[in-house]
Formats: C-alpha cells, sequence, structure tokens
C-alpha cells in the first residue's frame, strides 16, 4: 500500500503548564501546507487519543489519507491510542519518534501509581513496536497501525526533504508554537 496524497501532521507546544497545545497540519503530496486546526490537551490526562480524533474530525478534510504523530506520549504523558485513533479517523496512523530509547515503562512507572498507572501502561503494551527507518543522514523510529511497515517508512521519508523531521510535522510544531505564542501574548495584554 503507498500513502500518498495529503497527510495530517500533528504535534505539540508544551504550552501553559496545565495544557498543550496541538496543532494540525495538512500538507499535500507536494509538501505544500493545505491546512491547519488547533486544540488543547491536558499535561498529564488521557484526553489525547479524543482530541486528535476531534481535531482531523473537525478538519472535514476527506482527502487527508492518513495521519502522523511527532510521537506517542505527548504533554506528559498522555498517551495515546493509536489503534483507537485509526478507527475513529478511519485512515493510517503513523506515529514518529525522534531518539532511540528503552521505552516509556520506567518512566511511566516513576511519575504515576494505581489506576492512573495501570491505564497508560494498557495503552502502552498495546502500542505497535516501533521500527528504526533510516531517513537521510537520521535515523527515526515510526509505529504504524493500518499500513504495513514498508508503507509507513515510506510516508515518512517520502515527506522528509532534508534533516530528520517530516515535514507535515515540522509545519505542525511550529503552528503550535506559534499557537501558544498568540495565547500567551493576548493574555498578557489583557492583564
Amino acid at each position: 500500500m503507498t500513502l500518498g496524497g495529503h497527510v495530517l501532521g500533528v504535534a505539540e507546544s508544551h504550552g501553559d503548564g496545565s495544557q498543550s497545545t496541538i496543532a494540525g497540519a495538512v500538507v499535500r503530496s507536494d509538501r505544500a501546507l493545505d491546512g491547519l486546526a488547533f486544540s488543547t490537551i491536558s499535561h498529564g490526562g488521557s484526553d489525547a487519543t479524543v482530541r486528535i480524533a476531534t481535531l482531523f474530525e473537525d478538519l472535514g478534510r476527506e482527502d487527508v489519507q492518513s495521519v502522523v504523530l511527532a510521537g506517542v506520549a505527548p504533554a506528559w504523558f498522555n498517551l495515546v491510542d493509536l489503534t483507537t485513533l485509526a478507527e475513529r479517523v478511519d485512515r493510517p496512523v503513523v506515529a514518529v519518534s525522534f531518539e532511540e530509547s528503552e521505552g516509556l515503562e520506567p518512566a511511566l512507572r516513576e511519575q504515576f501509581s494505581g489506576d492512573a498507572l495501570a491505564d497508560r501502561l494498557a495503552v502502552y503494551e498495546a502500542l505497535p513496536e516501533r521500527h528504526p527507518v533510516a531517513v537521510n543522514d537520521e535515523t527515526l523510529f515510526v509505529r504504524a497501525v493500518g499500513c504495513e511497515e514498508s508503507a509507513a517508512a515510506d510516508l515518512v521519508r517520502r515527506h522528509t526533504p532534508e534533516g530528520g523531521r517530516p515535514e507535515p510535522l515540522r509545519v505542525a510544531r511550529l503552528a503550535a508554537r506559534a499557537a501558544d505564542a498568540f495565547r500567551t501574548e493576548a493574555a498578557a495584554r489583557r492583564s
């Protein structure tokens, strides 16, 4: 399966301490920006999957063929359930991380306990494995639901013209940061 056409990249800016801004950037196959949407997710919460799905639905873009996420644990371990997200948006979902790691389980056990830990571990353990993907001179780590590993790797490579960050994620991260800066400035003017 080849994943082409429009891609929705979703990335975060860490926000004000209680929530992160997420931006969704629709990027065409020629890497041109073709739409933006914004939402927030709570730090340490469990609303990331629902908020990303709602962001996708609010865009109303049937031409988006896949969703690419910057990682699976935005907003201080607000884990994204990739399978649930893929089912809800009815598109392949690819999560990209940028560093090699031993995994999130030790950090989850350090930061959470009881039901909060159990819920996060259930989501984390259900995630597909990360696979290294060589992109330009970098190695990215990719998880995919709804498509083959090879299709996910091809998608990431085709949308990374240089460096090691796919264009939909680069643009989404810039947009999320700009939205945070705007909100901070607007709040300061109101004070």
